[in-house]
């Protein structure tokens, strides 16, 4: 089972196409594409937000603590078929700091953990430690698919530090019907026509050269959730 682990800070900014288009070459001189987003491709990313009835774990979190978490499962094809890998992911910010942990297992065995509690079989120390991680999240919380989150990015890594990354999503759509990762990718738009997300994932500080071009450009950090912003939107619609 593999697995992998974050820390990081998390800058988030809200950009529109022509603000994009002239960040980019600053970019492609400091980084690299992602070996998906080679020749200026995209890849997809496809999404379910786990919560209480009450919706507690994403109303705790829009009230900004200084500790939060919240778990989401992860696929990279849509549709996923039952026996297809995907990312089961418990995410926690602390004081501004992201800490990202995840183990792959098939979907079949992510459900049945999150349903049952019944825990996928662990080839590692790490793994099991990930997935105990999991489970005593899902004993403290019992939660359901609250949300669909679909999205395409465009990905680049740092030349010279390749924890360094910048992305940058769009086409982003959000559900709350057929919350499952079984289904095609569909919804309703979470950001206006030609609206970028784009996110800094960064170990330390803001290289000088981003920080001027962001400062140049007028582009401003921003606090955004995606699950935040769509659950917002879904309280408006009810």
């Amino acid at each position: 089972m593999a697995i992998a682990s974050f820390k990081r800070y998390e800058i988030k900014f809200l950009i529109d196409k022509k603000q994009l288009n002239a960040l980019m070459p600053e970019i492609l001189e400091h980084m690299n594409p992602d070996a998906y987003c080679t020749n200026g491709r995209y890849y997809y990313i496809y999404n379910i937000y786990y919560d209480t009835e009450d919706n507690a774990i994403i109303r705790s979190s829009l009230d900004k603590p200084y500790y939060k978490e919240k778990l989401r499962l992860r696929s990279y094809t849509s549709p996923t078929p039952p026996d297809g890998s995907v990312f089961l992911e418990i995410k926690k910010k602390t004081g501004g700091i992201v800490h990202k942990r995840r183990a792959v297992m098939s979907l079949t065995d992510a459900c049945r953990f999150i349903e049952t509690g019944e825990q996928p079989s662990s080839a590692t120390y790490i793994d099991g430690q990930v997935i105990n991680e999991i489970g005593f999240f899902l004993q403290q919380n019992k939660v359901h698919p609250a949300a669909y989150i679909g999205y395409r990015r465009k990905a680049y890594f740092g030349k010279d530090d390749k924890n360094f990354r910048i992305t940058f999503d769009s086409s982003i759509e959000t559900r709350r019907t057929e919350i499952c990762l079984t289904k095609d990718c569909r919804g309703e738009p979470l950001l206006e026509d030609g609206q970028y997300l784009m996110e800094v994932k960064i170990p330390g500080a803001v290289p000088i050269w981003l920080a001027d071009k962001l400062a140049e450009l007028q582009i401003y950090k921003t606090s955004f959730s995606k699950y935040g912003t769509e659950y917002a939107r879904s309280k408006i619609l009810c």
